[in-house]
């Protein structure tokens, strides 16, 4: 019995040791979520970006880790399942106890993820381009507000460079982003004149693939004698069967310009761009940007993927920007803990990939430089227009009447994300 009790304790001894092992193994260790869809209608953009971030945090761990430690990435599947995106932030944050989530693409998965992370307190970096009227404690949105993607679009096709377009499609994939985005806009070209009649606006599937009705109807409006231009906010693969059925109907840049939001150089690897040279896309970032920032960039995502044909864009640079952003507010903070990452984050800067200075505002949007650019033969973009110098990111638009008196600063005491009280206020919200 001696003998046995004996036993008892020495396992027990041993389990709380492996226990105490394994608590001090996980706390030598900072774990980067990765949330971006693997599989599904949204792989062709996304898969790159968890690629990315392994990159990213294989390049930290070369320079020593984070705060004396070794970087995790944790890299899960949502697989372009809207509510799924909402079950793997909670395994990310509750079971992996990560310090930090990069990911999401379309708007309806973080709107999916923006309950889970608020509740767990966790930290959130956005990297695309969405469509504003959201601002969260826990986000920080990498990616283009309207203001620095959709509204200079529709600004420079309205302008003499541009083509001075008087008639507008709007085609959109049937969620919150295109809808959003369209809503802005329509408002944004009636302040300008644009008559109800001159705009016409269409939504799709994801995954949408018959596109010959639709660009038949562009067509028919675009034969009223005005100049007409296509801003499309698709998402996904059915990019691919749009721009293919574009070329069939021998809709030329030159006579129904198309400018993108959500098309960059990853979504036009698989496609034969000759038919589509002279269409534009608006982004932060292109591949084709000559910096020596950019060079380098290039150079380490090649030696990375074991691929020089692979090409770089625009979500992949805030990715970039918003990762090591958090690395400077994680040293300064001397902690990974959310609410003093979050504070650290306010003036952030770090060098962008096109030239000039990223800089994290406390309305958690950058300000960053604004380009359009042609397609090219090789599927890279020629930058036709740019900002001079950075824009900053607004997460409430100016042109919805209801946003336009909200303001977002989450900086403490002032911590707020909708308020329309003067900032003297302390407001919890």
């Amino acid at each position: 019995m001696k003998k046995n009790l004996l036993s008892l304790a020495a396992a027990g001894a041993f389990a709380v040791s492996m226990a105490l092992s394994g608590a001090a193994n996980a706390a030598d260790t900072i774990k980067v979520g990765v949330l971006h869809s693997l599989s599904g209608t949204m792989a062709i953009s996304e898969t790159t970006l968890k690629d990315t971030m392994l990159m990213l945090v294989d390049d930290l761990n070369k320079k020593g880790g984070l705060l004396g430690k070794k970087v995790e990435a944790v890299v899960v599947d949502p697989a372009s399942n809207w509510p799924l995106f909402a079950e793997k932030m909670r395994e990310l944050l509750s079971v992996h106890k990560v310090d930090v989530v990069f990911g999401n693409w379309t708007s309806v998965s973080r709107k999916s993820v923006l309950p889970v992370v608020e509740e767990l307190n966790g930290l959130l970096f956005y990297p695309v381009q969405y469509e504003g009227e959201e601002s969260s404690r826990n986000v920080f949105y990498t990616g283009a507000a309207p203001n620095q993607q959709a509204i200079p679009a529709v600004e420079y096709l309205m302008s003499e460079d541009g083509g001075e377009a008087k008639r507008w499609v709007l085609l959109g994939t049937d969620y919150v982003y295109p809808r959003t985005t369209n809503k802005i806009l329509r408002a944004f070209l009636k302040s300008k004149g644009v008559a109800e009649e001159d705009i016409m606006e269409n939504y799709t599937p994801f995954g949408h693939s018959d596109w010959q009705t639709i660009v038949a109807e562009v067509k028919k409006f675009a034969s009223a004698g005005k100049k007409t231009a296509v801003v499309s906010t698709i998402n996904g693969d059915a990019n691919v069967p749009f721009y293919k059925e574009l070329g069939n109907q021998g809709i030329k840049a030159e006579d129904i310009p198309v400018v993108a939001f959500s098309v960059g150089e990853e979504e036009l690897a698989g496609l034969d761009t000759t038919p589509l040279v002279g269409h534009l896309a608006a982004w932060n970032y292109f591949m084709s940007v000559e910096d020596r920032n950019n060079e380098a960039f290039i150079k380490k995502w090649h030696a990375f993927i074991k691929d020089e044909k692979r090409v770089t864009n625009d979500p992949m640079e805030a990715h970039y920007i918003g990762f090591n952003m958090w690395v400077q507010a994680v040293k300064q903070a001397g902690t990974t803990q959310v609410d003093a990452v979050r504070q650290a984050m306010y003036g952030q800067k770090f060098p962008n990939l096109t030239g000039g200075v990223a800089v994290m505002n406390t309305n958690h949007h950058l300000s960053k430089p604004v380009l359009i650019g042609e397609i090219q033969p090789d599927g890279q973009f020629d930058t036709v227009w740019q900002t001079d110098g950075v824009v900053k990111g607004d997460a409430w638009s100016d042109f919805i009447p209801e946003s336009a008196k909200l303001t977002a600063d989450w900086t403490f005491p002032w911590v707020c994300g909708n308020c329309t009280e003067p900032k003297f206020k302390t407001l919890i919200n």
